[in-house]
């Protein structure tokens, strides 16, 4: 199994630096996880589901929470994986049988223990065709990328559907200075929708050409708490009238 396990890494690596096939690897073991870095944070061992996906991302899941992981690593970042060494075998009351160390750019680490593993494959999804919006929420995102004086004055398109290895930025802005801006759209704006504008970002701002590159999350409700995971990294939430970009909104005849 450990061997499966290595050949695993390896192909993935292939994959993501080599642009070839790009699987998601699954994994169902007893593992250990610890995160260090700006936080620190401690999951005991349990069996759970280990997920990386084609972009490098790790994240692990319990049988619970719906889409949420009890703790993950956002690409990019990098995966080593070794054999245990006698110390660490005679630490635990578990067999285990390989250490995961990943590492993102500003040298956090998720390190993976892991136990007895039940199952560990390779599952190649192909091209994603991206994600079918609503009505609303499609024309919103029409409506901002025509009028990028809503952000500001001097600010102008790049391009809507701007494209990355994980999907497409939903619009790229350039501000007033000339720096770029990504603008993640959404008719509700909740957590998951944040969590998905940071990848975006963490993928920019990896390419020298582009970073640096911030990011707007905009909708026309957000809620109180993706407003607290937003500010906490350092993107910025836009509250937009539809009704007003449609030009339906007639000030005049308001009473407030």
């Amino acid at each position: 199994m450990r061997e499966d396990g290595a050949r695993g890494t390896q192909m993935l690596r292939w994959s993501l630096w080599h642009g070839y096939i790009k699987p998601v690897r699954l994994i169902i073991a007893r593992c250990q996880v610890d995160y260090s870095g700006r936080l620190t944070a401690h999951l005991p061992f349990a069996k759970r589901l280990i997920m990386v996906k084609a972009d490098g991302s790790v994240s692990i899941h319990a049988d619970d929470r719906a889409y949420k992981p009890l703790n993950w690593m956002s690409a990019p970042c990098t995966l080593a994986e070794r054999e245990p060494t006698e110390d660490e075998r005679a630490a635990f009351d578990e067999e285990l049988t390989a250490i995961w160390s990943v590492k993102n750019k500003g040298d956090d680490e998720l390190r993976v223990t892991l136990g007895v593993v039940e199952f560990d494959n390779n599952f190649e999804l192909g091209v994603e065709p991206g994600l079918v919006k609503d009505g609303v929420e499609a024309q919103l995102q029409v409506l901002l990328a025509e009028n990028p004086g809503v952000f500001g004055a001097g600010w102008h398109l790049v391009r809507r559907e701007y494209p990355t290895a994980i999907g497409p930025v939903d619009i790229m802005y350039r501000d007033e200075n000339g720096a770029n801006v990504a603008v993640e759209v959404k008719r509700r704006g909740e957590i998951d929708g944040v969590e998905q504008l940071t990848r975006y970002l963490e993928l920019l701002n990896a390419d020298p050409l582009l970073r640096p590159v911030r990011g707007i999350f905009a909708a026309q409700q957000i809620k109180p708490q993706a407003k607290v995971v937003a500010a906490e990294r350092g993107i910025e939430c836009k509250l937009v009238d539809y009704e007003a970009l449609q030009g339906n909104d007639h000030a005049e005849e308001r009473l407030f």
